[in-house]
C-alpha cells in the first residue's frame, strides 16, 4: 500500500507539471497589456519554478529506480527461499530429524529452480498443502518473512551462501546399575565396592553445531561443504570441570555433486553403514555404538553414481578409501604414531549398492556392503580386516518404518565394533613376542517407527554385538585395548518423541543394556533420560 500511495503521488506530481506547461502560453496572451519589465520578470519566474519542479521529478524518478531495484532482489530472494520449501515440505514428506545417519545429506537437500508465486499468494498455496500442525507451522513462519520482506544470512568472508544450523540439547538421566559412561552408556558393568548402584546428573555437551556452505559450480558440479561440532571432546582440568566440556569435531565434508554422480572428501559416517537408530538421548555417539551399529567417524574419500531404472526406482554405486583406523587409542595426548591399520602403509577399501524404490520420504532402501583392510602390529605379525554389511529401511503402510543394519567380519575395532577390539594377544600387544589372534564378530540393530502423527512418534530398537567366544578363548588369558573380556553386548530401547513446533522437541527414552563377560559374569543397567532441545 505505501507503493501505490508514492506512485499516485508521483503520477499527481507529473500531471501538474504538465498542466503547468501547458498554461504558460496562455499566461503569455493574458499578460499582453502589461509591461516589458513585467513580461520578462514573470517569463523568468515561471522558468525558475519550471526548472525547480524538472529538478523534483528528477530526484523522484532515480528514487523510484532504486526503489524497485531493491524490491526486485527481495522478490527475488523470498520466491527461491519459498520455492526451495514447497520441494522440501511437499504434501507427503516428513521432517527429517537430526538424530541419526538418516538425516539428508547436502545433495539430497538440492531441489530444482521451479517459478513460484511470490508474496501471500504463495503463502495460500502453501497452506493449501499442509496437511499436518507441523507443515502449518512452517508455512505461517515462511508467511511472516514473505511479509517482512527479510532473509537472514550468516556473513562469511567468501560471497557464497552459508547456513548456520545445530541443537541446543539438554538431557536429564538417571542410570540403574554401573555404566561405562554416564552420560551415554554403552556398556553394562559389575558393580565395584564404593559404587551406589545408580547415579543421577544433567549435560548440555551432547549439544551440537554444524556449518554448510553452498560454493560455485566447477565443470558442471554444485560445491558444497559442511562442518559438525559438538561439546564431547573431554572436560576442563578444573573445579566441577564437568559442566565445561571442550569442543570436539564429528564430521567435515566436501562434495562436488553433478546430476547422477558426487565425489565426497572429509570425515564422515561409514558409507557402508549409513544408518542409525533415532534418539536425542545418545547424540554424542549413535545409539548401540558397541551394540551392533557400525558408526565411527572416519577420513575417507568417495564416489557415488546413481542409475535411474525409473522415476522413482533408483540404483546406487559407492566405493571409496579410508583411513584404515583399528580402534587403538592413541598413545599421546599431542602426537599422533601410526596405528595397525596406517602402518600398513594402504587405506582401507569399501563399497556399497543399494536400490531404493519409491517416493524419498516413504522410500523402499535395500542395501549390500564390503569392507577391506591390513592391519600391521610390528613383528611381522598382520590382520586381514573385514566386513559385509546389509542395512535397509523397510515403509509399512503409512505409519510404519522398519529399518536396521546387520554385519559379519573380523578385526573391525576401529568402526566400533567388538567394543573397539580388532585384535587379541597372548601377552602386552607392544611386545613382536606376543602372538596375535584377529577377533571375529558379528552384529547389528534393527528399530521400528511409529509415527503417530506429525508431531509424534515411538521408536523401539533392539541391538546386539557379538564377539565369538572361541577367539576369546584362543589365549588362556588374551590382552588387548578396550574391555577385553567383554564376550557379547544387547541393548534395548524404547522412546517417545514429541515435536509441537519445527524447532523444538521433547524426548523420553528407556534404555537397557545386558553386558556378558568370557567369564560368564552378566551385568545389567538401564538409564531413564529426558531431552529437551531447540533445533535452529
Amino acid at each position: 500500500m505505501a507503493s501505490d500511495t508514492r506512485i499516485f503521488r508521483w503520477a499527481a506530481e507529473i500531471a501538474g507539471l504538465g498542466l503547468l506547461l501547458i498554461s504558460l502560453p496562455a499566461s503569455a496572451q493574458d499578460s499582453a497589456p502589461q509591461t516589458t519589465q513585467a513580461k520578462g520578470s514573470s517569463l523568468e519566474e515561471s522558468i525558475r519554478s519550471l526548472a525547480e519542479e524538472v529538478k523534483q521529478l528528477h530526484a523522484t524518478v532515480q528514487e523510484l529506480r532504486v526503489e524497485i531495484s531493491r524490491s526486485r532482489q527481495e522478490t527475488s530472494e523470498i520466491r527461491g527461499e519459498l520455492q526451495e520449501a514447497l520441494a522440501w515440505l511437499g504434501p507427503t514428506s516428513n521432517s527429517a530429524l537430526l538424530a541419526g545417519k538418516d538425516a539428508p545429506t547436502p545433495a539430497e537437500k538440492q531441489v530444482s529452480a521451479q517459478a513460484l508465486p511470490s508474496g501471500r499468494a504463495a503463502g495460500a498455496e502453501l497452506e493449501s498443502l499442509a496437511g499436518s500442525n507441523q507443515l502449518r507451522e512452517d508455512v505461517e513462519l515462511l508467511q511472516a518473512k514473505v511479509d517482512e520482506q527479510h532473509q537472514t544470512k550468516v556473513e562469511s568472508t567468501s560471497k557464497y551462501r552459508m547456513k548456520l544450523s545445530g541443537i541446543a540439547l539438554l538431557n536429564l538421566f538417571g542410570n540403574l546399575g554401573t555404566v561405562d559412561n554416564q552420560d551415554v552408556p554403552n556398556l553394562a558393568l559389575p558393580r565395584g565396592g564404593l559404587d551406589s548402584g545408580g547415579s543421577f546428573g544433567a549435560t548440555v555437551r551432547q549439544s551440537e553445531l554444524g556449518f554448510e556452505v553452498y560454493g560455485p559450480t566447477l565443470a558442471g558440479a554444485k560445491s558444497s561443504a559442511a562442518l559438525n561440532f559438538d561439546f564431547f571432546g573431554g572436560f576442563s582440568n578444573t573445579s566441577n570441570g564437568v559442566a565445561s566440556s571442550l569442543v570436539r569435531l564429528r564430521t567435515a565434508t566436501m562434495r562436488l555433486d553433478w546430476p547422477r554422480t558426487s565425489l565426497v572428501v572429509g570425515q564422515d559416517a561409514p558409507f557402508f553403514s549409513p544408518l542409525s537408530p533415532t534418539s536425542f538421548a545418545s547424540l554424542a555417539y549413535p545409539a548401540f555404538s558397541y551394540a551392533g551399529n557400525l558408526w565411527t567417524w572416519t577420513p575417507q574419500v568417495r564416489v557415488e553414481h546413481r542409475v535411474s531404472l525409473s522415476e522413482t526406482s533408483t540404483f546406487l554405486l559407492q566405493a571409496g578409501l579410508l583411513d584404515p583406523l583399528s580402534g587403538m587409542p592413541p598413545p599421546s595426548e599431542f602426537d599422533r604414531t601410526p596405528q595397525p591399520g596406517e602402518a600398513s602403509r594402504q587405506p582401507a577399501y569399501a563399497s556399497r549398492l543399494a536400490w531404493t524404490q519409491g517416493e524419498r520420504s516413504r522410500s523402499l532402501t535395500l542395501g549390500l556392503g564390503g569392507y577391506y583392510s591390513r592391519q600391521y602390529y610390528g613383528g611381522g605379525r598382520t590382520l586381514d580386516a573385514w566386513a559385509g554389511t546389509a542395512d535397509w529401511n523397510v515403509p509399512m503402510g503409512n505409519r510404519l518404518i522398519l529399518s536396521g543394519e546387520f554385519y559379519r567380519g573380523r578385526g573391525l575395532g576401529g568402526l566400533g565394533a567388538a567394543q573397539g577390539r580388532s585384535a587379541l594377544f597372548s601377552g602386552p600387544a607392544t611386545s613382536p613376542a606376543s602372538d596375535l589372534a584377529g577377533l571375529d564378530t558379528i552384529g547389528g540393530w534393527t528399530q521400528l517407527k511409529f509415527k503417530a502423527s506429525a508431531a509424534v512418534e515411538f521408536n523401539a530398537a533392539y541391538g546386539q554385538d557379538n564377539p565369538f567366544a572361541r577367539d576369546l578363548r584362543y589365549f588362556y588369558r588374551p590382552t588387548s585395548y578396550g574391555y577385553t573380556s567383554v564376550s557379547r553386548n544387547q541393548g534395548e530401547m524404547f522412546n517417545i518423541i514429541y515435536r509441537p513446533r519445527t524447532d523444538l522437541l521433547f524426548a523420553f527414552e528407556y534404555r537397557h543394556l545386558n553386558t556378558l563377560q568370557i567369564t560368564s559374569e552378566k551385568s545389567l543397567a538401564g538409564q531413564l533420560n529426558l531431552s529437551v532441545g531447540v533445533l535452529f
